[in-house]
Parts: structure tokens; C-alpha cells; sequence
């Protein structure tokens, strides 16, 4: 698939019509907001948090961490977002989302970088599989 330009716009509440091409970027919210770069229509939301994505702005354009998988819609696109550019990803297995979703193991392969899990939240997870024993 060939990369898909973007622009920005810095908003406080994200509007009901999204328009294609567009990340919508409420830092009130957290959010980054647009549909999906494959030209579906689907809207992504991308919170913004050190345990989701993080969001790089260098004055004249836009990069998210991690990739954006949209694992749940029909596409199935997996794309980063560097300088205002949709880059195509690899597409993923079966196996490498649920190892994403569940925080099992690298899932990527090298072709997508890690997240990073804070403390908190590892801590939370060794909770919750103890209290499952």
C-alpha cells in the first residue's frame, strides 16, 4: 500500500464528522482522532498515556507510538503514523494480536516496536494473574 499523507488539527472537542486524511488532537482529552488511513471510514481513537500511545509533535507535524493496529475492524490495516504519514505495517497473525492484547510476549517481530507498560501497570497485571490462581 502506498503512504497516505495526513494534516492536523489541534482541537478541544473532536467534531461528529471526521474528515478523511485528518487527526484530530485533543490534548484536553488525550486523544488523537481520525478514520482509518485504509479508507474505510472506521474512526480510530488512539488515547494518549504512557501505557497507550504516545504523541510527538516537532512544530509542522504529527508521529504516534506504537503502530495503529486496527485489529477490531473488518480492514484489519496496521499502519504507523510518522510525520504526518500513514506508513503500512506488516499485517499481523492471529496469534501476534492476542499476544499484543494480552500483553503475552513480543508480537511484532521486529517489525513494530514494543510498548512500553509502566510500573503501575505491570503491577496490576501480576495482581490480577495472581488473584486468577
Amino acid at each position: 500500500m502506498r503512504a497516505v499523507r495526513l494534516t492536523h488539527e489541534f482541537v478541544h472537542y473532536v467534531p461528529e464528522q471526521l474528515e478523511p486524511g485528518v487527526l484530530y488532537v485533543s490534548l484536553p482529552f488525550t486523544t488523537v482522532v481520525h478514520l482509518c488511513c485504509c479508507g474505510c471510514g472506521n474512526k480510530v481513537v488512539t488515547p494518549l498515556s504512557p501505557t497507550d500511545w504516545s504523541l510527538t509533535f516537532d512544530g509542522a507535524s504529527i508521529s504516534l507510538s506504537p503502530s495503529i493496529g486496527n485489529w477490531s475492524y473488518p480492514c484489519r490495516s496496521h499502519y504507523w503514523i510518522r510525520g504526518n504519514t500513514a506508513q503500512w505495517a506488516e499485517r499481523w497473525t492471529p496469534r501476534q494480536i492476542e499476544a499484543a492484547r494480552t500483553g503475552t510476549g513480543q508480537s511484532g517481530q521486529g517489525h513494530s516496536e514494543p510498548r512500553r507498560r509502566s510500573l503501575a501497570a505491570r503491577f496490576r497485571q501480576r495482581v490480577r494473574r495472581w488473584l486468577r490462581q
